[in-house]
Parts: structure tokens; sequence; C-alpha cells
């Protein structure tokens, strides 16, 4: 941790710790429905130094530190804004992160640095999340900033997947001093920044400028390759590649396989709706390329970030009715609440303890109501979570013109039956050895983010990368 002056141990927590709080700017709810420009209104110099300044500076670790997980110098980077040193905090953020002004506005915050500022006890937490993003725009904005590289080592890198794990990898590759190319399934770079999560969280013109720094230190990129169809990792092999990342994600739709009717049309899963309804055709693939039909009624089934991706996607493409349908009851939903209060105050209304079972259909063959089943909480699962039991005779319909199904994501396992000597599980999940290096059962292969834990958060996959980018510079140095 960076040495706070010797002066501000002088100061008062307690006064810090009192001063006032302003919340973030939000644009209003009736106007950013209409379109998928970013809700949040940035920090300006001022307001961000006044933010920093109620940091009360907890002793080494603090819990904002250790509950992030790139281990981001919170403290040292808010007493350098409080400072109005901007590009210098920014550097704290580069020295652990990849990604710190994407994960600066998709993470969770409230889990995890945010929810474990001590402020919490008697306060509202250092807004550290919207600090980390002002700091590295500000940068940008006012001087750049670029990979530091060093002298090319001669080895050559395949990365698959140009996500967060992808990225991660190769940010750390390129530092010391490999050649990385990253290989894609989908046209442009970004995985699910891109392909994912939608504009009005991380606008495009951000990931854009976070693309070109990679570009500008001399990552090649190859899209519309689908590695284990098109290209198989032997080959990546045979075509000089010293060693090979895996970071491809957990892309697959869970199915409803359970409840007749997923197949009628206005019946939409998670990644085709978000992909189509956010994305220009232009950057789609061609399988994706045919307008979505959003009707009045939207019903999105599941509650986790992707469920309230979807229902604020579906508000901004004119529905009318927009509703959550839950199993469980709010306590247990996964996704965050911030998201589910910005669904709430834009339209969108939640009904728990609500199970569908069946899509039925209209006169006109199309999607016209979900029959479903009302639910109790009984006891708790493997996981501790309270298992959802079906009240006997509770069945009623919900009309819908459109249903999306959010029910969470599974790996593909393509790439495990096409590598020999690849371990896989559960799936299509890639057994790595070690999970601080990445390392799987095949030499050279190595992997990290969603495609080994399943569907987790982009920092997370990030961090992994990072981890992996060393694993791989140190197999490299020994080859």
């Amino acid at each position: 941790m960076q040495a706070v002056p010797s002066e501000f141990l002088a100061i008062d927590r307690k006064e810090r710790a009192n001063r006032p709080f302003f919340d973030l700017d939000l644009r209003p709810a009736e106007e950013r429905v209409c379109d998928f420009s970013d809700v949040v209104i940035e920090f300006d110099p001022e307001r961000a130094m006044v933010e920093a300044a109620r940091c009360i500076h907890c002793p080494d670790p603090a819990p904002c530190m250790v509950a992030c997980p790139t281990a981001n110098d919170i403290p040292s980077a808010m007493w350098l804004i409080e400072q109005g040193k901007f590009v210098e905090a920014a550097g704290i953020y580069h020295k652990t992160s990849s990604l710190p002004e994407v994960c600066g506005r998709v993470c969770p915050h409230e889990a995890l640095c945010q929810g474990s500022c001590v402020l919490n006890k008697h306060q509202t937490p250092v807004l550290c999340g919207e600090l980390e993003a002002f700091t590295v725009d500000y940068e940008r904005r006012t001087q750049g900033y670029v990979i530091p590289l060093t002298i090319p080592s001669g080895k050559k890198v395949a990365v698959i997947g140009a996500g967060p794990a992808g990225l991660g990898c190769a940010d750390i590759l390129l530092q010391k001093g490999h050649e990385v190319t990253v290989f894609e399934s989908k046209p442009q770079p970004g995985g699910l920044l891109v392909y994912g999560i939608p504009n009005f969280k991380l606008s495009k013109d951000v990931w854009q400028e976070k693309w070109e720094e990679f570009e500008r230190a001399g990552v090649k990129f190859v899209g519309n390759t689908y590695i284990g169809r098109d290209k198989t990792i032997d080959q990546l092999f045979e075509e000089g590649f010293d060693a090979v990342f895996i970071g491809v994600g957990s892309e697959v739709d869970a199915k409803m396989e359970e409840a007749p009717g997923t197949d009628l049309p206005g019946v939409y899963e998670a990644t085709d709706f978000l992909i189509r309804g956010n994305i220009p055709v232009d950057q789609l693939p061609e399988t994706m390329r045919k307008p979505l039909e959003i009707g009045r009624r939207v019903v999105v089934i599941g509650g986790g970030d992707t469920a309230s991706d979807c229902l604020r996607t579906a508000l901004r493409l004119g529905a009318e009715e927009v509703t959550c349908l839950y199993r469980r009851t709010e306590k247990e939903m996964p996704g965050g609440k911030k998201d589910r209060k910005m669904a709430r105050d834009e339209g969108a209304k939640y009904r728990y303890l609500t199970q569908p079972v069946k899509f039925i259909a209209g006169p006109d063959g199309k999607l016209a109501a979900v029959e479903c089943i009302e639910m109790k909480l009984g006891e708790p699962d493997k996981k501790g979570r309270r298992k959802p039991v079906p009240v006997e005779g509770s069945n009623f319909s919900v009309a819908a013109d459109t249903a999306v199904l959010a029910l969470g994501f599974w790996p593909d396992p393509i790439i495990g039956k096409t590598t020999p000597d690849l371990e896989i599980h559960d799936w299509g999940l890639i057994a790595v050895q070690d999970k601080a290096k990445g390392n799987t059962s095949r030499e050279g292969v190595f992997s990290g983010g969603d495609c080994v834990t399943g569907p987790d958060l982009v920092v997370t996959a990030m961090v992994a990368g990072r981890k992996a980018g060393h694993a791989i510079d140190e197999y490299l140095k020994k080859k």
C-alpha cells in the first residue's frame, strides 16, 4: 500500500466518515428508457475529489482491498484522487487490473469493495467503483494510456476468446514481450463485454477505446473463427504457437426442457435476445441478423444480472408491460440489487414464487401466454438456498407476446471434445491443475474464467486470465 503522508494521521477519521454523501447521479428513468445510452452521469473532477475525501484510510489491509478480486490499492487511489492527481490514481488501477474502465462500471461493487467499506456500519460507503472509472476515463482523455511493452521474446501465444479472461491474459503476455493472437468466434472482439452487456451499462465507445490500446500494443485479432469447429488447438500448435490460453467463457444458454412450448415464435434465449437487441447489425454473426419481434407484453424468466439486462432491454425496445418471473423470493435472487432497482425505476415489475411450466400459442401460432404455478420455499439445497416447491393446484396464466429465458449458462464442450488429453468435467468445464496458474492437463494449454469456474463476474474472469498470463510467461521461459 502506498504510504499516506504523515500529516494525514492527525486527521480525525470520524470527521471524514461524517462528511455528506451524494449518491450517483442518474439520468431520469423516463428519459433513459428511451435509448441505450449511459445511465450513470460521470463525475466531474470536483465531485470526484469530494467523494474520495470520504475515505477514512483503514489500516492495511483495508477491507475494500481484500474484497476486490484484483486487490486494487483502493485507499492509495482515493488519496491521490482527493489531491486531484487523477492520472496517478489511474496508474494504481493499471498495476492490478487489465480492465479498470470496465470493472469500474460493471462490477457488483455493492457486493465487493463498496460492500466491504467500513462506512457501511454507520454511514454510506465510498463510491469507489465510479471513482475507478472516472480516473481511467480522465487519463484517456488527457494523455491516453499505452500498455507498457518490453523486448520481444520471439514466442507466440494463441488466446482463444476475446472477452475478459482472454484480454487479461493478453495484457500480461504483451507486457512480457510475447506475440499475441486472439481468436474469437464472433465478428468483433470483446466477447461478453460487447455481445453480452448492454450499452446502457457499458458503452461500446468505452470498449472500442480499450480495444485500441491492445491494437496499439500489437495484438492480432482473428474473428469469425470457432476453435474446435473451424480450427483445433492441435492445429494452432502446428501453426507455430508456443502456448494456448482458453478463455471462451460459458455462453451456452441453460435450457427449460421440462416446459413445453419453448420453441414457439416469441420465445427467446437470453443470449440471442441481448445480442440482437443491443448490437448493430454489421457486428452481428450472420445467423443473428434477423430483427427481433418484440410484443407489447414481455416476461423474463430468471433472477440474475442477465435477467435484469433483458428486462431493461425489453423496455428500451418498446415493450409496454415487462415482468420478471422468479421461482424464489427476492432474497434468494443472485443478481445485483442496484440493477434491479434501476429496472424497477424504469418500469419493470417482479413476480416472485412463480414457476413457468408451459408456453401457450395463440391462434396465429405465436406465443400468447405462459402457464405458471405458484411456489413455496422448502428445505435448503446443497448450496444452502431454500428449494422452491410447487403448490399443487395453483396453476395460472400470464399473458405474454414475448418471453426471454434468462436461466443461466453452460460451457460449450466442443474444445474439450476436439482436444486430445484435455481434461474436462461437468458438461464441458475445463479442469485446471492449479487455479493460480490455469495450467491444464495438456502441456502448453492454459485456461481461466467462466469456462473453468462456470458463470461468474467480469473481474474474476479477468483476474484468472492475468494469473494464467504470468504462468504462461514462466512456462515459455523454461521451454
